[in-house]
């Protein structure tokens, strides 16, 4: 329509059309135009034609002002537009709420503007439109989707946890990541420096809270552990507590030792050490073997618990005959015990062992008692402590490795590879006649033995360590030789 009237004009101006098509194309691109106004015959023209022209005239304003108001039109909806973007920023900067992880404060991060096509959520991986969206742990994502990695919810408050790049609720990442004590099963509390602090048993791993080592929690007499509130451990007629599963393999009383004293008597005989004498031994009390043990005149250092004697001393000691019944509250009952008269017919009257203990802790306690009843019997001089208690811990412990190689799969107590180590007189075999260990006795064994390497008193502890670096490197029976000599280790 604009050519048509453009050319109609030009009819009329001789020529001057040119000039003003040029004069519109330099203004587009924004040229100079001063010079180039348009010129004039001077002929004078008809009415019609005037008409014409004013109508011609006015066609071609009605044309420029719809461009212009088609231009301003799309102005104004570009400026609505980044107005519509700005609030939708501005709302999502201030609805977004604080970010925390691992319980550290992460500062709100400054916005990014993402253009459309490059917002991808880090959740479901698809592009993010119109509407609210989040940016946290350096990436963007739909509201639903930014989800907890514990129970998979979305993450809705105002603060949360991270482990790793994975986001959680609080209350889940303390569920998975906050200790719990094992004694209360209640999350283990911070100390007034806000930090978790807790004690936690160097073998078992146990954690529980420090409050417990004040409160009263009871102990296994056996593995340490403390009883946890929702167990209860077996309470002995001596006040000691007994945890189920060292129960499972408790010897309870004189007659169900005997198995164990002869497999031990066949152990020593491995070892070229046999006893001659046959030495009583008796499963008593706690009472019992403390009232004993103050009647012995040439008394050795004992632990804190003393758990076997050797006796010497002619005495009458209250044995166990018949292995007690559990009641309410797991309490033992109707235990039977009898008085037992030791008579003097050698240098050793008999071997007492506290009742109630794991076969492989009775066993231990029971090789160790044996080896001071060995020496007395063999006449050996009186030794220092640490020398007797040493050599009598280092037998203990080789008895400990062979039960547990034996239940591993290996039958051979002195040809096995620890014990062989030991004796280098040792000539016959001993086969032990145990079945395969379960998983936690196989346990059980493996902390009497680090009882035994990491006690710390100069007796028991520094005794063994000397004693078992002697039968390393000279053997058992050399090691025995030098001690009946000179009183002391080899070094």
């Amino acid at each position: 329509m604009t050519l048509c009237i453009m050319g109609w004009l030009s009819k009329f101006f001789k020529g001057s059309g040119h000039k003003i098509s040029e004069e519109r194309c330099r203004e587009k691109y924004g040229e100079d135009a001063t010079g180039y106004s348009p010129s004039c015959s001077g002929e004078m023209w008809s009415e019609n034609e005037n008409e014409d022209i004013d109508r011609a005239i006015a066609l071609s304003l009605l044309e420029e002002n719809q461009k212009g108001k088609s231009a301003i039109d799309n102005s104004f909806q570009l400026e609505e537009d980044e107005q519509l973007a700005r609030a939708i920023q501005e709302s999502l900067n201030v609805e977004s709420p604080p970010r925390y992880g691992n319980e550290n404060a992460y500062q709100p991060s400054i916005p990014v503007y993402f253009p459309m096509g490059y917002r991808v959520c880090a959740g479901c991986n698809t592009e993010i439109g119109y509407g609210r969206y989040l940016n946290c742990l350096n990436a963007v994502w739909h509201p639903d989707c930014f989800r907890c990695r514990a129970c998979n919810l979305p993450i809705i408050d105002y603060e949360f946890s991270t482990s790793g790049n994975y986001p959680y609720h609080k209350s889940c990442y303390k569920e998975s990541y906050h200790p719990k004590c094992d004694v209360c099963k209640h999350f283990i509390p911070t100390n007034p420096a806000g930090l978790i602090e807790y004690r936690a048993h160097p073998f078992w791993i146990q954690k529980y809270c420090p409050s417990h080592e004040h409160d009263n929690t009871p102990r296994c007499c056996s593995c340490e552990r403390m009883e946890p509130r929702d167990i209860r451990y077996v309470t002995l007629n001596d006040g000691r507590r007994l945890c189920l599963e060292c129960l499972d393999s408790a010897i309870m009383g004189t007659n169900e030792c005997q198995p164990l004293y002869l497999d031990i008597q066949e152990f020593y005989e491995s070892l070229n050490m046999k006893l001659e004498q046959q030495v009583p031994l008796l499963l008593v009390e706690r009472q019992a073997l403390n009232e004993a043990r103050e009647g012995e005149r040439n008394g050795h250092y004992h632990m804190p618990e003393t758990r076997g004697l050797c006796l010497s001393e002619e005495q009458t000691v209250s044995t166990i005959l018949r292995r007690p019944k559990y009641g309410m509250g797991n309490r033992n009952m109707d235990m039977i015990t009898e008085p037992y008269k030791l008579t003097r017919r050698c240098e050793v009257t008999a071997i007492l062992i506290l009742y109630g203990l794991p076969r492989l802790l009775t066993g231990s306690i029971l090789a160790h008692e044996m080896m001071h009843a060995w020496l007395r019997l063999k006449g050996f001089r009186t030794l220092s402590q640490d020398v007797e208690e040493g050599i009598c811990q280092v037998v203990a412990h080789m008895w400990l490795d062979a039960e547990l190689m034996s239940g591993s799969g290996s039958n051979v107590a002195s040809t096995s590879s620890s014990s062989s180590s030991f004796s280098s007189s040792s000539s016959s075999s001993t086969t032990l006649k145990k079945g395969t260990r379960s998983q936690f006795e196989r346990k059980l064994g493996e902390f009497f033995k680090h009882q035994i390497e990491s006690d710390i008193s100069p007796v028991y502890g520094d005794g063994f360590r000397a004693g078992q670096q002697a039968v390393l490197k000279y053997g058992l029976r050399r090691t025995l030789d030098h001690i009946r000599m000179t009183g002391t280790f080899p070094y």
